[in-house]
């Protein structure tokens, strides 16, 4: 009797457990797939103004073809592509608006640093889209910078 007196509570517990991770595990959101550079996240008309900001802005350090310098790294090729992959545009964006231009950081309006980005993914061969890159950090974030192409989703 004192058995059943302990064992019947806790079957009815570890019931009661199993049905709340049940229930919740129904309750989570679907996940969402991952935004990345090659899912057209710039307009050409905002890369064009990019290229206006950036030949203006960027290019007395990083070079008239984003190829960079002795001290200043290119933003285009396979060594900007294998620094930046796997991070977010939002990591960039804040790197640029944070320390550029070198000699007056912070300067950019953030819809110039969003466009000067979009202009990056131009020269990179991203495609471009129909909705232009956002100049909010938060939803650059959820913007990955992938270097191979992913399969087809």
């Amino acid at each position: 009797m004192k058995r059943w007196t302990v064992t019947l509570p806790l079957l009815g517990l570890a019931a009661a457990s199993a049905l709340g991770l049940a229930l919740g595990a129904q309750e989570k959101p679907p996940q969402q797939q991952q935004a990345s550079v090659w899912d057209g996240v710039y307009t050409n008309e905002q890369a064009k103004r990019g290229e206006a900001s950036y030949l203006q802005e960027c290019s007395n350090c990083h070079g008239r073809e984003l190829e960079g310098a002795d001290m200043t790294p290119a933003l285009a090729g396979l060594a900007f592509s294998a620094n930046w992959d796997g991070l977010t545009l939002g990591d960039l964006f804040e790197r640029i608006r944070i320390t550029m231009p070198a000699d007056r950081p912070g300067s950019l309006a953030r819809q110039q640093i969003a466009d000067i980005l979009s202009y990056v993914l131009v020269v990179n061969k991203f495609p471009a889209g129909d909705t232009e890159l956002p100049r909010e950090v938060q939803a650059l974030r959820q913007i990955f910078f992938q270097t191979r192409k992913p399969s087809d989703k």
